[in-house]
């Protein structure tokens, strides 16, 4: 029987980020990290938590901006709460103890950031049963160091359970690869929620997450991740595995094509309702969900929603995924000769050159001229149509 996941309505994530320093090196992967990280966390195939459970935290510039939200998402967890960190772990010169920076945070002045023991207060003000905690910082491996000690958050009453996953030893820096969208550590996590574990159950615990970045971080020689628990809290599951969700067999009879394309049209029309509601990152898992739900047998109506959805995530600037969504498309139209293939080329061809890669965006355009050649020629072809 599988265990049952933490419910998406009694639980939150705090999701914080700090990208842009007055004193300290930029860090931009961290914003991507955060909108990436929020977003598979919605995703219904992964957790499903509600868009208004899961708070992002972008550039906190004091201690109360970083600290309240954990204490505000706390407070209305009574399942799960995750809290996730980005940015630079700084080092007191006086003390071992580990601090996250802020905006304005100085090397080695422990006073302009926030400790760890506060955070860490915060969260044991949650009544939440489960509490995890991910770093993705340098020398963030103090954190997990100190629930080992006798001031242990873990050890406090009323806790029933933590478990602290970070991105590197307590001693060692983390990485921000130059030129990659995420961090070393974050960019492997969001790739295991995303893709999932092909040999896995259907569930995955926060252990089997941990074993599954540590093996692809090691396979690349970058630093490896260090973890604590107590309760052994590790072994419940926490995520969808989305391996098993995208090969496994069906849960209940086939829908048939009248039944799919009620499910396409209403949630498009559903989530075009949101967006012009400006509601967009409500309506993103619903076009996830169409995509990934397999409702898609007419190339028409797979194309129409891959369209959608790119420009969706595209407006909330995730351009990455739109890419990837867009990549999934234009191979499903390469032996299509219309106006949708047209689109999906022109908009690819768009976001990859802004992304810099100006040879791939070539070769889509060169790909869509093609199309419209094939499409003047073909026999019994209007004047009309060509022209369109």
């Amino acid at each position: 029987m599988t265990a049952a996941l933490p419910d998406p309505s009694a639980s939150a994530a705090v999701l914080i980020g700090t990208s842009t320093y007055v004193h300290l090196p930029q860090l931009p992967a961290v914003e991507a990290n955060v909108l990436d990280l929020a977003a598979m966390l919605c995703d219904p195939m992964v957790w499903g938590l509600p868009q208004a459970h899961a708070l992002t935290v972008s550039e906190p510039d004091n201690p109360a901006a970083l600290l309240d939200p954990v204490y505000e998402a706390g407070g209305r967890a009574e399942d799960t709460l995750l809290v996730y960190y980005c940015g630079h772990g700084l080092r007191d010169s006086e003390t071992a103890d580990l601090y996250l920076s802020l905006t304005g945070s100085r090397d080695a002045r422990g006073y302009t950031a926030v400790a760890y023991t506060h955070l860490r207060q915060a969260i044991l003000a949650s009544r939440a049963r489960r509490k995890v905690v991910v770093l993705d910082c340098c020398f963030s491996g103090r954190a997990a160091r100190t629930l080992a000690g006798q001031d242990a958050l873990v050890s406090q009453a009323g806790i029933d359970g933590a478990y602290v996953l970070t991105a590197s030893p307590k001693d060692h820096v983390a990485l921000a690869p130059d030129g990659e969208r995420h961090t070393a550590f974050t960019g492997e996590l969001l790739h295991v929620l995303g893709r999932g574990v092909p040999d896995g159950p259907d569930t995955l615990d926060l252990e089997t997450l941990y074993r599954e970045v540590s093996g692809r971080l090691s396979a690349k020689n970058r630093p490896l991740p260090q973890r604590s628990q107590e309760n052994d809290v590790g072994r419940l599951p926490l995520v969808r595995n989305r391996a098993k969700a995208a090969r496994g067999t069906t849960a209940g009879p086939v829908m048939d094509a009248e039944v799919e394309a009620a499910m396409v049209s209403s949630g498009l029309q559903l989530a075009r309702l949101l967006r012009t509601m400006g509601r967009q990152r409500d309506a993103l898992p619903i076009l996830r969900m169409i995509i990934q739900a397999g409702a898609l047998d007419a190339e028409g109506d797979s194309i129409t929603v891959h369209l959608e959805l790119a420009e969706l995530l595209t407006e909330t600037g995730q351009d990455q995924q739109a890419i990837e969504i867009l990549e999934n498309a234009f191979h499903l139209t390469r032996k299509r000769f219309g106006p949708e293939a047209v689109t999906v080329c022109r908009r690819l061809a768009e976001l990859l050159q802004s992304a810099g890669n100006h040879r791939q965006a070539c070769e889509v355009l060169r790909h869509a001229l093609d199309n419209l050649d094939r499409v003047g020629r073909a026999p019994g072809a209007s004047g009309e149509e060509r022209l369109r």
